[in-house]
């Protein structure tokens, strides 16, 4: 019997393809608010206030985070926007006891009967 002819097919050795693992994507970059940010939107709540006719308003740094940047640890910037823009005569409500008050639990009361620009700031008056 004569030998049979392999065709082209059957001849052809299996090359093994090894391929590079997937590569992740990129986790996008998160870009923070700024501290002006956090003053306009603080400055915004105050002056809202004002002008429906409320005396104070309350202010969480730990709220106001997520409110503004919900899973983004941004709460050093946070903290001193809210401790920048206390007035003469705003208070603690909640105080850290960590000395950077830096810290979710930092509740401000804000007073909004006045916001004149002449009130001095709560640190030149509590030196």
């Amino acid at each position: 019997m004569p030998a049979k002819k392999k065709t082209a097919e059957e001849t052809a050795v299996k090359k093994t393809v090894k391929k590079a693992p997937a590569k992740k994507p990129a986790a996008p970059k998160v870009v923070k608010k700024t501290l002006q940010e956090y003053k306009d939107v603080i400055n915004w709540k105050k002056w809202e206030a004002h002008n429906m006719g409320w005396l104070y308003i309350e202010v969480n740094a730990g709220d106001l985070n997520t409110e503004l940047e919900a899973g983004v640890d941004n709460l050093r910037t946070c903290c001193k926007a809210i401790l920048e823009l206390m007035l003469e005569g705003d208070g603690f409500i909640t105080e850290p006891k960590v000395k950077s008050k830096v810290a979710a639990t930092l509740t401000v009361r804000y007073y909004t009967d006045n916001l004149s620009e002449s009130r001095r700031s709560y640190w030149e008056v509590n030196q």
